[in-house]
Order: C-alpha cells, then sequence, then structure tokens
C-alpha cells in the first residue's frame, strides 16, 4: 500500500469517526430533552387565568 491509498483510507476513516461523533451527539439523551422543551413550551397555553 503506497502513501497515498494510506492516506485516502486515513481520511475515510476520519469522516467515518466524525459522522459517527456527530450522530452520538445530537441523538444524545441529555441533548434530546434541550432541544425538544422549546417545542412543548411553545405549545402551552399562555392564558390561564
Amino acid at each position: 500500500m503506497n502513501t497515498n491509498a494510506l492516506s485516502y483510507a486515513l481520511f475515510g476513516l476520519a469522516l467515518v469517526v466524525l459522522f459517527a461523533f456527530i450522530i452520538v451527539f445530537f441523538y444524545s439523551k441529555k441533548r434530546h430533552r434541550k432541544v425538544e422543551e422549546p417545542k412543548y413550551r411553545m405549545l402551552d397555553d399562555d392564558d390561564q387565568d
């Protein structure tokens, strides 16, 4: 395996790892509550007299 093939393989592996990190970060349980809370707050009735 020459240097060019190795560099392409490492770059591809880095992209896969980055993609997996992004997926895990955005779908984590801690972040889920922070993202979903404003949606439910918007649907709450403001005129509770």
